[in-house]
């Protein structure tokens, strides 16, 4: 793949849009519960075994580790894993994401301006444009770009040798990747949901990084709730944290924190509203279903990426819904769920 550029253009240089250096405060703060070595990592225990292997490897023969494809679920620490292995190779951290990619120029500027063996991790890199990706394929395999300057008859193409790196990709939807995209990732590595135990121990780590008291009933409550995403785990921990503050002795106990995800409206299931809406509609609308996402999505006014992404992985990994090839289905166990609530309330 050939960039064109002419001298009116912006020489690679790297737009606000495309990495941008100011945090907000809240941003700050996220990062700050963000473990920086393996050993603060928690939970993902193979994946991390394999890595852990991967990075031992490349170290002892002072290699770029090969690039790396991790997919899963959002929430489940892509992004945090991508920053630790970089922190473990002693390299710079790059991050962006394949939205704001929108002209092959914006990745070539970034390309160009690696350190030998830094990590560039793109996120949603299944969003990336088509002209953008292709320009990938030899800077993954050759670390070379090419680039056309100037434009008509006095037009040339030049080659740009880029030092050796490690890209780091996130995606949600591995489906969506090209094969040849696919294919040119060393290490493809999937995210599992966390078990309770394991978000047990992230909420209490956040909750002494944000000096907020819990007890272990506490982080419990909180963890048995956050349908296995150590993300909404935190943020769950801090809505209980304001919750102690206002309304309780600022500890977070088992009645505490089981208090405050009631007021949530988050039940015992790690359920939502919109998880409730889902079901409701598939059962009481559809008779059950099978009924198509993008009839689900018109019935509820929420957007079909949406649905797919965020709610649809829980519910389907805790036997509340079944994809088939007519559509989605709501199990009995779904059943049974909105009977029970419905008689308690």
């Amino acid at each position: 793949m050939k960039i064109q550029t002419n001298p009116q253009e912006e020489n690679f240089e790297i737009s606000s849009r495309t990495l941008t250096p100011v945090e907000r405060e809240e941003d700050y703060q996220q990062k700050s519960l963000r473990p920086r070595s393996l050993s603060e990592y928690i939970g993902q225990e193979k994946l991390k075994d394999h890595i852990s292997l991967a990075l031992s490897a490349a170290k002892s023969r002072k290699e770029p580790l090969d690039h790396i494809l991790l997919h899963g679920p959002p929430g489940l620490g892509k992004t945090t894993l991508a920053a630790v292995i970089a922190s473990e190779m002693g390299v710079s951290f790059r991050s962006t994401s394949g939205p704001v990619l929108e002209r092959a120029g914006d990745l070539a500027a970034i390309l160009s301006g690696l350190e030998e063996n830094d990590v560039l991790f793109i996120d949603e890199i299944h969003r990336l444009p088509r002209v953008v990706e292709e320009i990938l394929y030899p800077a993954m395999e050759d670390f070379q770009i090419d680039i056309i300057i100037g434009q008509g008859p006095a037009a040339r193409s030049v080659k740009i040798d880029i030092k050796p790196f490690t890209l780091v990709a996130a995606t949600t939807r591995t489906g969506s990747l090209t094969a040849p995209l696919r294919d040119r990732f060393g290490i493809v590595e999937r995210f599992d949901f966390y078990e309770v135990s394991e978000l047990s121990t992230i909420t209490i780590r956040s909750a002494g990084i944000l000096d907020v008291k819990i007890d272990s009933a506490g982080a419990n409550q909180i963890a048995s709730r956050s349908r296995g995403t150590p993300r909404i785990a935190n943020r769950l921990l801090k809505r209980a944290r304001d919750y102690a503050e206002q309304r309780a002795d600022s500890i977070i106990t088992d009645d505490v924190a089981n208090s405050a995800l009631n007021l949530l409206d988050i039940d015992s299931n790690g359920l939502d509203k919109m998880d409730r809406m889902i079901l409701s509609a598939i059962v009481e609308m559809f008779d059950g279903g099978p009924v198509g996402i993008e009839t689900i999505s018109a019935a509820l006014g929420e957007e079909k990426t949406t649905i797919e992404d965020v709610y649809e992985p829980y519910l389907l990994q805790n036997g509340f819904l079944k994809r088939t090839p007519r559509g989605r289905e709501a199990t009995s166990k779904a059943i049974d769920y909105l009977n029970k609530r419905q008689g308690t309330l």
